[in-house]
């Protein structure tokens, strides 16, 4: 009988780790397309080395979210989550499709700063919204978790350039998509799992895919992170210091005509400690449309219909978090 979330240990040919310098200095986007690509079309993961992340602003921001989730219940309650996917979300409340328990994990959320005046706000587009920033009872959180998210999000226009000129497009292509980007970023806490957890086969977070385009993923030493190859193996994606994980999504899978792959994965932490990371789902501008004709794939090959990123990411939204119970 196989052990409840087994996984092999990582095969390091199916998660390469790809140095990623050239294409941030712009002298040679073309081997790091290469491998990108390589990765994209195999796995959907792979790591990221030489990004160019101030090693001090991954560790405030790790050390930011272990002083928010170690808040009494009252207090992050008075940011709670809400439909706008903004705020604290408690144990309990993330149930992904297919899963047969709901995920262990705590979840803070937040996107791009905005203003009430915001047009994109103002029209009602999905995935818009003001954050949520708990200022009473952890003033800190906004002023030492911004400066990673902004870092991590200028190294995910790098990748994005680099993807594209693995696509056979200019290296430009996504960068008029990204203005306004649904840079959706949380922070997330895993409570060691338990024998009772995995008598109901409840993960830290269940086996899914990623909704969006692209994920940026700074992970703690804690592991758990596995990953289902394409033969149906499951296998450990553990951290290696100074890289992030990057996988793709399924926007990126559909707008690709299925070229890259957004690949099952899940968490489970069977530590003693608490286990943190802070993934960033960097995605573009709500209104954009997700079309593989656009990436040069003929119209009577392309095996989806053209989709709105908001409304694509809302509907997964609404299927897989409590606070969307009742609505529409």
């Amino acid at each position: 009988m196989e052990t409840f979330a087994n996984a092999q240990t990582l095969d390091t040919t199916q998660i390469p780790v790809i140095d990623i310098s050239s294409a941030i200095d712009g002298s040679d986007i073309d081997s790091v397309a290469a491998r990108i690509h390589d990765a994209a079309t195999k796995t959907g993961f792979f790591y990221i080395s030489n990004h160019g992340i101030d090693p001090r602003l991954m560790d405030q921001a790790f050390a930011v979210a272990k002083g928010f989730f170690s808040l009494s219940a009252q207090d992050k309650s008075t940011i709670a989550v809400n439909t706008d996917q903004r705020g604290w979300m408690a144990t309990g409340m993330s149930r992904l499709q297919g899963s047969k328990a709901h995920d262990l994990k705590e979840v803070f959320f937040w996107g791009t700063e905005i203003t009430p005046d915001d047009p994109d706000l103002l029209a009602g587009k999905p995935l818009v919204a003001v954050n949520r920033w708990p200022d009473g009872v952890f003033p800190c959180l906004k002023a030492d978790l911004l400066p990673y998210y902004g870092a991590v999000c200028k190294v995910g226009e790098k990748v994005l350039s680099a993807i594209a000129v693995s696509l056979d497009v200019a290296p430009d292509f996504f960068k008029s998509r990204y203005v306004s980007p649904l840079a959706r970023g949380q922070m997330v806490y895993y409570p060691p799992s338990s024998p009772k957890d995995e008598a109901v086969e409840r993960f830290g977070v269940a086996p899914h895919t990623d909704f969006g385009v692209l994920t940026l993923l700074l992970q703690d030493q804690s592991g758990g992170l596995q990953v289902r190859t394409s033969e149906g193996v499951w296998i450990e994606a553990p951290p290696i210091p100074g890289t992030l994980v990057c996988n793709i999504g399924d926007l990126l899978q559909r707008w690709s005509n299925d070229c890259f792959a957004s690949t099952v994965h899940r968490v489970i932490n069977r530590t003693q400690n608490a286990r943190y990371s802070i993934p960033v789902f960097y995605d573009p501008n709500t209104s954009t449309c997700v079309d593989p004709h656009d990436l040069g794939v003929p119209a009577e090959e392309c095996k989806y219909e053209p989709v709105l990123v908001g409304e694509h990411i809302a509907g997964r939204n609404r299927r897989s978090f409590a606070q969307f119970k009742g609505t529409k």
